[in-house]
């Protein structure tokens, strides 16, 4: 824990950024759903080449978060700008080609379609899958050897490699991810984790995460989320230090 502490110290050191390095940047925003308001201003910095853990107990509006910002739900109030480009109010179609991939909480694959099936329709250009072939198997082995089962025929685990495989498929610079290890064993988990750091010397990620611990060691940044609130925000480093918050608002001991 000592040496985990440290390196995040250390990538820390090195978040104070201008704002152009800030790749996606949430200001304000109010996100009702039906007569609900979920998301009371909320507001959040991702810089570039990280990987920023969005963190909250259920029900605290960290989907609505990710959903806010990909397009599937539109804030009432306040902006989103992904690369310095406002992209509030756009469709999630218009928002994902301008390289935003989204892995959402549960998997949502094409369980009557094949692992290859899977990925060829995530394809925004013509051979992305074959561009991109190299770096989802070295990633997902397992997805290689199952190339022609259907999605239904997967473990959990092997869902959710697809799940993220498939936001692989084409060229994105962000990658929003929500609950990657929801439901799944330690041993899978921990692949997950190999993977998705990674990625991030690639890719900036923004993670939606319940499991403190896996959190923990990925993230350099986090944002804590209640009823719809920011309440808490900074280096994940501190945060590993700080029990009384982790507790208070996560429920982690």
């Amino acid at each position: 824990m000592a040496n985990l502490i440290e390196e995040r110290a250390q990538t820390a050191r090195t978040l104070d950024q201008p704002a152009a390095e800030i790749l996606l940047a949430v200001e304000d925003i109010h996100t009702f759903i039906g007569q609900y308001h979920i998301l009371e201003g909320v507001s959040l910095h991702v810089p570039r080449g990280s990987i920023t853990a969005l963190l909250g107990r259920n029900g605290a509006g960290k989907t609505t978060t990710l959903k806010s910002i990909i397009g599937l739900l539109t804030p009432r109030t306040g902006k989103v700008v992904f690369d310095g480009e406002e992209i509030s109010g756009r469709s999630a179609f218009s928002i994902a080609s301008l390289g935003v991939g989204y892995v959402p909480e549960h998997r949502a694959i094409f369980r009557d379609l094949s692992v290859d099936e899977n990925l060829r329709i995530a394809e925004r250009k013509r051979g992305d899958l074959s561009r991109r072939s190299d770096l989802i198997f070295e990633l997902f082995p397992d997805l290689k050897r199952l190339y022609k089962l259907q999605g239904g025929q997967l473990s959990g685990g092997q869902q959710q490699m697809l799940a993220i495989a498939r936001a692989l498929v084409p060229d994105n610079r962000l990658l929003l991810v929500d609950e990657p290890s929801e439901g799944l064993a330690p041993i899978i988990i921990e692949g997950i984790v190999a993977a998705l750091r990674q990625l991030s010397a690639t890719m900036t990620v923004l993670l939606v995460e319940q499991n403190f611990r896996m959190a923990s060691q990925l993230a350099d940044r986090y944002y804590i989320l209640d009823d719809g609130q920011n309440v808490l925000s900074g280096n994940m480093a501190e945060l590993i230090e700080d029990r009384a918050s982790v507790t208070r608002y996560l429920g982690a001991v």
